[in-house]
């Protein structure tokens, strides 16, 4: 059974905390399944109750003047009994009550029991969810599998992880048979991706077409969403973007133009659609900067962007099968560098950096740049041969004001430093993580004695 990073966050929550526990993130990401695991494997007692499948309880939950109410409702749809100071009350797809904000301050406060709700499209159900009501609710983000992750099918042991991290750390090269198995793995992710249901069908069979079915199912899923929650006005606008996604990341900039989804068309008026699909969790806006300067969200231009898939398999699948067959083949002469990009921006996403770029006609483009513990980071993807050439980069760093020290190219080739550039092979891009996990202890000074 694979084991998730969020497990951890989970676990802690339990243990330490009597907020409320929210898991968001788009649909068939593994939510629902690893609450359940981490519930069952800490021996919780909990209840459940399904809101979409049962949403007769919705109104119930609306009409409960108090919490005693709302447990006498709920026991209509459970045999299970309700233990106060022991029972965790778990609603999923939590999406359907919108009246969550105005009762989760008094569940919380009343004590008697520990809520967990999860669900997909809160952030466009329950845009105000995460903000309030402040101090009642922890809220965690899920993605799919990142590449460390998806590496569990391949039991990959703890000192392998210890042995590329230092290869990473002190950038040295990587043993020469352990990068070319690594990176065959790294070409198998891009086409499996990390939607549970397509690694388990992929671990489970090693058929690519069944992982293939998987992302259709997943899509088709997604495109049901989409005109569920379209407004009459805007019908088959969100679905039109999601489908230029892969075409827009295959042009020389991959910025997306909206002129694609029809002539004339203007950011102002399909801003709506952009911002569903990011809520929703199912696309990742990359956004442009001005100077790649801190801090970059003051720099940030909100009306251009890149926008990739939430899962690389997807978009593998979207470009079709030949696509995968060439992943395989270990071409170096084929551009690959959308997927790349893509499972770049996956795997800094769910590792909580916000995604950005930078282009300037004078000096070039650079693929991702973030903040990276404490300073900007410039980061450049090749997937073919010609992984060195990188004038924008070069030109960039020599801009003093900017005081960028360092960047990282992502390629298929094994570790490099050629000055002021590391060369990584791209399945090291899973090591791109904050090296702390928490800001200083202040001291507050005694002003008594003045």
């Amino acid at each position: 059974m694979l084991q998730r990073k969020i497990e951890k966050n989970i676990r802690k929550w339990i243990k330490e905390s009597k907020k409320a526990l929210l898991i968001d993130g788009a649909r068939q990401v593994g939510k629902t399944f690893v609450i359940r695991k981490v519930l069952k494997d800490e021996g919780c007692h909990y209840i459940e109750f399904n809101l979409l499948n049962t949403p007769e309880i919705v109104r119930l939950l609306e009409n409960s003047e108090s919490v005693d109410d709302m447990i006498t409702n709920l026991s209509l749809f459970t045999r299970q009994s309700f233990i106060k100071g022991e029972t965790f009350i778990f609603f999923d797809e939590i999406q359907e009550f919108k009246e969550l904000t105005t009762k989760i301050k008094f569940w919380v406060d009343e004590g008697s029991f520990r809520y967990i709700f999860s669900g997909s499209l809160l952030g466009v159900e329950l845009r105000n969810i995460k903000s309030s009501p402040v101090g009642y609710l922890r809220t965690f983000t899920m993605y799919p599998l990142d590449f460390e992750e998806f590496l569990q099918i391949y039991n990959f042991t703890e000192d392998l992880k210890d042995s590329l991290y230092k290869s990473f750390i002190n950038k040295i090269p990587v043993n020469e048979e352990v990068h070319k198995r690594m990176l065959n793995i790294f070409k198998i992710y891009l086409i499996v991706g990390g939607m549970p249901a397509a690694v388990d069908k992929f671990q489970e069979t090693r058929n690519l077409f069944d992982v293939i079915e998987e992302h259709e199912d997943i899509i088709l899923q997604y495109k049901k969403d989409f005109t569920r929650y379209e407004t009459d006005d805007k019908k088959l606008l969100l679905t039109r973007i999601y489908d230029l996604i892969p075409a827009e990341l295959n042009a020389s900039n991959k910025r997306f133009n909206f002129s694609d989804i029809k002539k004339g068309l203007r950011y102002e008026r399909s801003e709506n659609g952009f911002i569903w699909l990011e809520s929703a969790g199912v696309a990742l806006p990359t956004y442009n900067v001005s100077a790649p300067t801190l801090p970059l969200l003051l720099n940030e231009k909100s009306s251009l962007f890149k926008l990739f898939l939430s899962d690389v398999g997807l978009l593998t699948s979207l470009y079709g099968k030949a696509t995968k067959v060439q992943l395989l083949s270990n071409n170096i002469d084929i551009n690959n560098g959308a997927i790349f990009e893509n499972a770049v921006a996956q795997e800094l996403k769910s590792h909580g950096f916000n995604l950005y770029y930078y282009n300037s006609k004078k000096f070039g483009e650079l693929d991702f740049v973030i903040e990276y513990n404490g300073k900007v980071l410039p980061i450049e993807v090749k997937s073919g041969k010609s992984y060195q050439r990188h004038s924008a980069l070069k030109n960039i760093m020599e801009i003093s004001n900017y005081c960028i020290q360092e960047a990282f190219v992502f390629s298929n080739y094994n570790v490099e430093v050629k000055d002021n550039l590391v060369y990584y092979p791209v399945y090291m891009i899973m090591f791109i993580q904050e090296k702390y996990d928490s800001l200083p202890i202040i001291e507050l000074d005694d002003l008594s004695n003045l």
